[in-house]
């Protein structure tokens, strides 16, 4: 596997030097519609803000977010205001158009994920946590980390190798809560501030109205938003700033090591 998309040291080096991208493109790689815009989307717009490309990627397309829609409506629904979200800060939605609940790392499901990754050449991955509270999530997390070290290996797709092509600065997500599934705390090993980019995200997750609306009616609040900004504050009380967002930075054998979103954004490491 050949790596096009780096300037400086090899992924693996860790001395400190900083180590960027030349290809400015990032992915996100999630469960369903609403979980970008609710974990990461203020470093997304901070990342656009920079110049990078950006992509919104969801496994499913949210067909059992309702109590009243059939499965086909909500789809559309959901995938619409997806694209609707994403547009608000020019990036792309993509949809892999798997099943909410039934989301698997299986052939199928590699392979559409691979092929995504083709087609974009992301130099910088977001996905959910492992251990996270939801199967879907584990499984999304799962297939984005397979994805991103396999796709630029030319065999692994019918799709050509984008220059740029590369295993990419991997990291996961916060969780709602900020605990994995047992409970315990997920420590972050790099902060974001994204204060200035609040109300921009609390548009883009606002704009899932469908799931907005439902958990009115619900809970009768406005619980969807507001957990979003409570989460928001209490992290960036974490780095002395009004908001923040949280990340876990993949540095196995083979991804850079260097903190790109540190180097790029300021923030904090953990």
């Amino acid at each position: 596997m050949v790596c096009l998309c780096r300037n400086g040291n090899s992924p693996g080096d860790s001395d400190g030097t900083m180590t960027l991208p030349t290809k400015k493109t990032a992915l996100t790689l999630m469960a369903h519609p609403d979980d970008a815009e609710f974990q990461c989307a203020g470093t997304l717009i901070r990342l656009a803000e920079l110049g990078w490309e950006i992509h919104i990627a969801t496994v499913a397309p949210g067909d059992c977010g309702t109590m009243v829609e059939n499965r086909w409506d909500i789809s559309s629904i959901r995938t619409g205001e997806a694209r609707r979200a994403a547009a608000m800060i020019g990036a792309t939605y993509h949809c892999l158009d798997e099943h909410d609940g039934f989301v698997v790392y299986d052939r199928t499901s590699i392979r559409k994920s691979v092929d995504l990754f083709r087609r974009v050449a992301p130099s910088l991955v977001f996905t959910h946590p492992r251990g996270d509270y939801m199967m879907d999530h584990e499984m999304a997390s799962l297939l984005a980390r397979a994805a991103s070290f396999l796709y630029g290996a030319p065999n692994a797709s019918e799709l050509p190798v984008l220059e740029g092509s590369c295993v990419p600065w991997l990291y996961y997500v916060d969780t709602p809560e900020g605990i994995d599934m047992l409970g315990n705390p997920i420590v972050p090993t790099t902060l974001i501030d994204i204060s200035a980019q609040l109300e921009k995200k609390t548009e883009m997750l606002a704009a899932h109205a469908s799931q907005r609306e439902w958990l009115r009616a619900h809970h009768g609040t406005d619980e969807y938003v507001d957990a979003m900004r409570r989460r928001a504050a209490s992290l960036g009380q974490a780095m002395g700033v009004a908001a923040a967002e949280a990340f876990v930075q993949h540095r196995g054998h083979s991804y850079p090591r260097n903190d790109i979103l540190v180097e790029l954004l300021g923030g904090k490491r953990g």
